[in-house]
């Protein structure tokens, strides 16, 4: 009886030693995703949220907001879950998502990251992003292809609306 609660505690251990071990490897991918963008703050979305643990993992602090996409009930269930128990609800968000174009206005959107592309093209992807603003996009292979839209020719660096500190347009 002993001898068999001593291998279910170091099963039980072993499982979540793995289980900690993921979540530091999911918020190593998360900064690393977030260092090869340049992303500091800003609107973060991830088109295929698989488990949600990247998710919420990609907000690492108040500077960030996070939108998940899933495919499906059983991904939005999962992903939700996850970030509640990362406490991150609020911050980060996960909606059922099954079409083409994507939820958000042009230009709104510093940081896509894409495990599952499913439907939507990479003009639509463009369409979204901030000018300057990076894709991620993962391949088959788990590699991860980088792209970054241009800042069009005829707006410069300002940030505010009215273009300068003078508040003229």
């Amino acid at each position: 009886m002993v001898r068999r609660f001593i291998v279910q505690a170091v099963a039980w251990g072993f499982v979540l030693a793995l289980a900690a071990a993921s979540r530091a490897s999911v918020s190593e991918d998360a900064a690393e995703i977030l260092t090869t963008a340049n992303v500091t703050g800003g609107f973060v979305v991830h088109l295929g949220v698989g488990d949600g643990e990247l998710t919420a993992a990609l907000q690492t602090d108040s500077s960030i907001q996070v939108h998940g996409l899933a495919f499906d009930a059983t991904m939005l269930d999962t992903a939700r879950k996850a970030i509640h128990a990362a406490g991150k609800y609020g911050d980060v968000s996960v909606v059922q998502f099954a079409g083409q174009e994507l939820p958000y206005i042009d230009n709104l959107v510093n940081l896509i990251v894409v495990e599952d592309q499913g439907a939507v093209t990479q003009e639509e992807i463009l369409r979204v992003l901030v000018p300057n603003g990076v894709a991620l996009k993962k391949d088959a292979s788990g590699h991860w292809t980088k792209t970054v839209k241009p800042r069009p020719t005829n707006i410069d660096d300002w940030s505010h609306y009215l273009h300068d500190a003078s508040g003229n347009a």
